[in-house]
């Protein structure tokens, strides 16, 4: 069985490099051409350095997934999980603390390995193609402050679930699923207030006129948001995005400064009545119960796995292995086993990312805006305006910018005189 999951893991490894080359190779074969409809906001020298930034990011990323296969191959086929394992257990006669340190240590050592590829795409390919604009002082901050967060989370989160464990050993299962299940409402609800703030600095939108035209966006589309605030996300990054945070009463619209700076008024509400669209049509609320759905059946599957024997041994493990190792053992192979469950959830995403269009064009009855504003963000964050329709269609959640562009000038109302 070992060697199935190996063979298994090998395959869907080698496929997904495969993936990435023949996007590439696309890339190399059709991004010297300016699409239709991106005439003069990309040249052929935008292009260029477009096809450049993708290749220099993609060639990082694929040294940072070898050594990370690597690292798993000898941390789960090589046997140092039950090594690790018993390490960890002579650490403490509580199974709860035990538990803790077993995911914590696991974090941190997954974390540390993973910072030299941080810092060079950070400093060095960020930084090569004009967009980094952090400090080292200012990452070094940014990165002890995510991991003291992601402690004290992860700490809290084991210790509930492995009392729950204790608890109620038979149907732990179903309160674990609803306690996750309260806790992710319940960051939802407080992220925007205590833990976005202590990375960004947000503010009332201080663009003259921007805010009303907002409002009176939000008011014909039926939708209440407690505030419109910028976020200084110029400290770190040249990029620009907008998004909706919180839930319930609590939700409000977050607009990078950045962008502001790099479109006009029309755009920018383009851009966020496309945002509006996934609420109006159902998607934030569909794609949280589907989750939960899951969550909820890959509890119990786990539950009754968790408790057969024959885990350790898909992977060659002995038996005796704590409960938190067998919970890394089984999450490995459910990775594998639901690989083909990514390209279905990324259809279902775009998906929703096409009736979000739609809907922001009858919203503002000006589909070029939007279309305007995909442009620009394209231009200004360098996309790949190009990658391979399989690669597309297995990895995107969004339709790719050129056709999403080329559908809403479709839409767009033909003059006539």
């Amino acid at each position: 069985m070992k060697l199935t999951m190996f063979c298994l893991f090998s395959a869907i490894t080698l496929f997904s490099y495969w993936l990435r080359y023949i996007n590439l190779q696309h890339l190399k074969r059709h991004g010297s051409i300016v699409p239709e409809g991106f005439e003069g906001a990309i040249d052929e020298e935008k292009l260029r350095r477009s096809s450049a930034y993708t290749f220099d990011s993609s060639r990082l990323g694929l040294w940072d997934s070898l050594f990370d296969n690597a690292l798993l191959i000898l941390f789960l086929f090589g046997g140092l999980v039950t090594t690790y394992d018993r390490y960890v257990s002579t650490l403490s006669s509580s199974s709860i603390i035990s538990a803790i340190l077993f995911f914590l240590l696991l974090s941190w050592a997954s974390t540390l390995f993973g910072i030299p590829f941080d810092l060079y795409g950070t400093f060095r390919i960020e930084a090569r193609y004009g967009f980094n604009t952090t400090t080292i002082r200012l990452w070094i901050v940014d990165f002890l402050k995510s991991q003291a967060i992601g402690a004290l989370l992860l700490a809290l989160l084991i210790t509930v679930v492995f009392q729950l464990i204790e608890w109620s050993p038979k149907s732990w299962w179903l309160w674990v699923w609803g306690f996750m299940a309260l806790f992710g409402l319940f960051m939802m609800f407080i992220s925007p207030y205590v833990i976005e703030p202590l990375f960004n600095k947000f503010e009332p939108v201080t663009e003259e006129g921007l805010e009303d035209e907002i409002r009176i966006m939000m008011e014909k589309a039926g939708l209440k948001v407690g505030r419109v605030m910028q976020m200084d996300a110029s400290r770190r990054s040249k990029h620009s995005n907008a998004y909706f945070t919180g839930i319930g009463k609590v939700k409000r619209i977050v607009l990078f400064d950045t962008l502001i700076k790099q479109m006009s008024h029309g755009e920018i509400v383009a851009v966020l009545a496309h945002e509006i669209g996934h609420w109006k049509k159902g998607h934030i609320w569909k794609r949280l119960l589907w989750a939960e759905i899951m969550a909820l059946a890959g509890s119990w599957i786990g539950f009754k796995l968790l408790s057969w024997q024959g885990v350790p041994g898909l992977l060659g493990l002995p038996g005796d292995i704590s409960l938190p190792a067998r919970m890394v053992v089984l999450g490995f192979v459910a990775s594998l086993v639901l690989f083909p469950l990514g390209p279905f959830s990324a259809w279902r995403s775009r998906c929703h990312e096409r009736e979000a269009d739609r809907f922001a064009s009858d919203l503002t009855g000006k589909p070029e805006d939007l279309a305007s504003a995909l442009v620009k963000m394209s231009a200004e964050n360098l996309s790949n305006l190009f990658p391979h329709p399989l690669y597309a269609a297995l990895y995107y959640s969004h339709p790719p910018a050129v056709e999403r562009v080329r559908t809403l000038r479709e839409l767009i109302p033909t003059r006539t005189d």
